[in-house]
């Protein structure tokens, strides 16, 4: 055996389940009695909070990267034995810090065509404006007060053109789009494969698109790749989506760049805090389509990290853990 708990009376906690389905997404009663599982749907911004109510648990299974785990949440945790996340990827937990400790983390697969469809939605709600002419109609307003941007014809770029990125720029194709990527890694060749032009530099894309559209993993390189010099590099009339991770564009430019009209507007399923404080200004902020970090959140993923969070259980138990990050 690998574990160096029992394997009996053991407590698991699923933290952040905030549809409050993973339950029903994956068979947990299998796991009994060797463990109980609770689900816990409330986010726990407070520390002290979360250590009270997960304290006495050796197995956690944390979405996405929802709640952070630093070394001192590793030291608070001392009952821990196994850390499971949904996805093969987790920037919040400091790998490192739970190897001291002794805790074993593992992931699961996570599929690339839910946050690309979702990326869709937000360029093709804001091009026709559905938010606004929806809710003129539902409460009685003018009938047709926008023009829609077209598609067909314009420049789609693209920043990163991974799993993620490809799968967009494949759409953008058949939309009729001329697709454009930069990544300081892109090839023409690779570029070639999805259907896409790389471009030379990220300012070239900025200033030649239409829309943009995020797609690279956060990195001490991306952050702050798209400040206020790049968003006004921008086109008047362009659209810049992000999908990724919220830190890649600086939030106070970006606020900045809706309120004073640098771009025509911007779409956003990702922010720096999340869930987003209710007196966040980018709430309010004007031709912002924002959604509450969906782009992963479909049934079929779900069923694939609760599936396999149970999978990764019975693995440990069984002293041949599996998909060990790290």
């Amino acid at each position: 055996m690998t574990v160096g708990v029992s394997v009996t009376g053991l407590h698991c906690a699923v933290l952040d389940d905030y549809q409050g389905v993973a339950h029903s997404l994956a068979d947990w009663d299998g796991l009994a009695p060797r463990v109980t599982t609770r689900f816990l749907p409330t986010h726990f911004t407070s520390r002290d909070a979360l250590v009270d109510a997960v304290g006495h648990c050796e197995i956690l299974v944390v979405m996405r990267e929802r709640t952070p785990f630093p070394e001192e949440l590793f030291a608070r945790l001392p009952r821990l034995r196994l850390l499971i996340t949904s996805g093969m990827r987790n920037a919040s937990i400091d790998l490192e810090a739970a190897a001291r400790h002794g805790v074993t983390v593992c992931g699961t697969a996570s599929s690339s065509e839910p946050p690309a469809e979702l990326t869709w939605a937000l360029i093709l709600g804001l091009a026709r404006q559905v938010v606004p002419e929806n809710s003129a109609l539902r409460t009685g307003g003018p009938w047709q007060q926008t023009l829609g941007a077209d598609l067909h014809g314009r420049r789609l770029g693209l920043l990163g053109l991974g799993r993620i990125g490809g799968r967009v720029a494949r759409v953008g194709a058949a939309f009729g789009m001329e697709v454009a990527a930069w990544s300081r890694n892109l090839t023409p060749e690779r570029a070639s494969e999805h259907g896409a032009v790389a471009v030379a530099t990220k300012e070239e894309l900025l200033e030649t698109s239409d829309f943009v559209s995020v797609h690279l993993v956060l990195s001490d390189r991306t952050r702050g790749l798209v400040g206020e010099a790049e968003l006004r590099r921008m086109r008047a009339g362009a659209y810049l989506v992000n999908t990724s991770r919220a830190a890649i564009v600086d939030q106070e430019a970006l606020l900045r760049a809706l309120r004073e009209g640098w771009i025509a507007g911007a779409g956003s399923d990702v922010f720096e805090t999340e869930p987003l404080d209710a007196a966040d200004p980018l709430r309010s902020a004007p031709n912002f389509l924002a959604l509450p970090h969906l782009g992963y959140v479909t049934r079929r993923n779900y069923e694939g990290y609760f599936g396999q969070a149970v999978e990764d259980i019975a693995a440990y138990l069984a002293g041949e853990p599996v998909r060990v990050l790290g």
